[in-house]
């Protein structure tokens, strides 16, 4: 079976690289890529991929001949965990691994080049959102043990890194946003926003700089989860059909018009006056109530010693959860390397209970294994409980290509609403048109 899979993977690999070098590049993702030293195996073949065709027992993998890796991964704790797995890894498979720095943002653009010249690494990190260029283009594997990772991962990390329902990444981690609270001015946790809306407007006083509730009123990325909780989405058939825009719908109207009622009532501020620092300063400095943040923004609030929880966004007046955004972080094997079966034995073991508990040791991420967060130290970390809570209702991002004019279109959107009091309807139609004609673009 694995022959099988392995000649029709060639077939299309290279249908896809022969269509690739006859059109043009339309498969650009990301930030533009850093100029990196990625002193590389010698690659002098194509590979010939293998996936496994997954049972209930994994069928062992026949490891190349004289295999050696390399990983792209984050600096800082990621650096340092990625290192450790290497360590673990050479030391049970006797097969060397280097691991150098390349941020996952970085990471899909640089393949695009590094990939074909067979400069790229054998597996690196990425978000989910960025990948669907790189898959269509031919450019990563698939998972060669689906069934295994669809029966133990949440289903957020097998979704985000799913593409038209053949899983691709190995995740590494799952994370999201909620309500940050100071624990010593709030004395009951809102259940709902009209709660959060009662507080913050009792502590507000602007002239004193002081504020009940903050979150990025322009970020696309916070503000779906106040349009999805009213019933709006992205694309239709959980944001994989592009032609299907939910984005000026009934419940996207709703939630232009709820961010208008928090600007009245709780946020006299402009857009351009809210930012991640400013909102940090009033936090630390007891001037902020509520936060709607992520995991990034935890240890400089650990480090100024302020007394904060974190627990899931209040439910919205309909009733509904806010649907916040997740992200899913995951090792991808290049399509490129020499070594498929060692790279992606190399995955799935960086992405094991044990070097997932050890990742979440190390850096505070939250593991995408179901099995992990039921262990102890995670369950009763009350901050990292809050973000699970939190996790149970969010929505992966879109990792298809046309996500990318959706994310300038609808930030600049928002603004025009919370800046001037534009009509949310109106303002919305004018976005996704803009998302359509960038989407046309974008598919030429």
């Amino acid at each position: 079976m694995r022959k099988l899979r392995n000649l029709t993977l060639v077939f299309a690999l290279v249908i896809t690289v022969v269509l690739a070098g006859c059109g043009g590049n339309n498969n650009q993702v990301g930030n533009a890529s850093k100029t990196t030293d990625t002193t590389q195996t010698e690659q002098t073949t194509s590979p010939e991929p293998s996936v496994n065709n997954a049972t209930t027992t994994p069928i062992e993998p026949e490891i190349e001949k004289d295999a050696k890796l390399l990983v792209w991964d984050n600096g800082g704790s990621d650096e340092d965990w990625a290192k450790m797995v290497a360590e673990e890894f050479t030391k049970k498979y006797n097969i060397p691994v280097e691991v150098q720095v390349v941020s996952q943002g970085d990471a899909p653009t640089k393949l695009q080049t590094d990939g074909p010249a067979l400069l790229g690494a054998d597996v690196f990190l990425a978000p989910h959102d960025k990948i669907g260029g790189l898959i269509s283009a031919g450019l990563v594997l698939e998972n060669f043990y689906p069934d295994e990772y669809k029966s133990e991962f949440m289903e957020a990390a097998i979704t985000g890194t799913s593409i038209d329902g053949v899983l691709y990444g190995y995740p590494t981690a799952i994370d999201t946003y909620a309500l940050f609270y100071n624990k010593d001015l709030v004395k009951t946790v809102p259940a709902t926003m009209d709660e959060l809306i009662e507080q913050s407007k009792a502590f507000t006083d602007k002239s004193k700089e002081k504020y009940g509730f903050m979150m990025l009123v322009n970020d696309f990325y916070f503000l779906h989860a106040i349009l999805g909780g009213y019933g709006g989405y992205v694309f239709g058939d959980k944001n994989t059909n592009s032609s299907d825009i939910g984005l000026n719908n009934e419940g996207a109207v709703q939630a232009g018009q709820f961010m208008q009622r928090l600007h009245k009532e709780v946020l006299p501020l402009s857009s351009a006056d809210i930012n991640a620092a400013v909102k940090e300063t009033l936090f630390i400095n007891n001037n902020l109530l509520f936060d709607i943040n992520g995991p990034w923004a935890v240890a400089a609030l650990q480090e100024a010693k302020v007394n904060f929880g974190v627990a899931p966004l209040p439910k919205l007046d309909n009733g509904k959860s806010p649907t916040s955004f997740s992200g899913i972080r995951a090792y991808y094997v290049n399509s490129y390397t020499k070594y498929p079966e060692a790279a992606s034995l190399y995955a799935k073991f960086a992405t094991s209970e044990e070097m997932l508990m050890k990742k979440f040791e190390i850096s505070g991420q939250m593991p995408p294994r179901t099995l992990l967060l039921e262990n102890e130290k995670i369950k009763d970390n009350e901050i990292i409980k809050g973000f699970l809570d939190q996790a149970t209702v969010s929505v992966p991002m879109p990792n298809i290509p046309e996500m990318a004019p959706v994310w300038g279109a609808m930030g600049n959107a928002f603004t025009v609403i919370w800046d001037d009091n534009a009509d949310p309807k109106e303002t919305l139609d004018k976005a996704v048109t803009q998302i359509n004609e960038g989407i046309t673009l974008l598919n030429q």
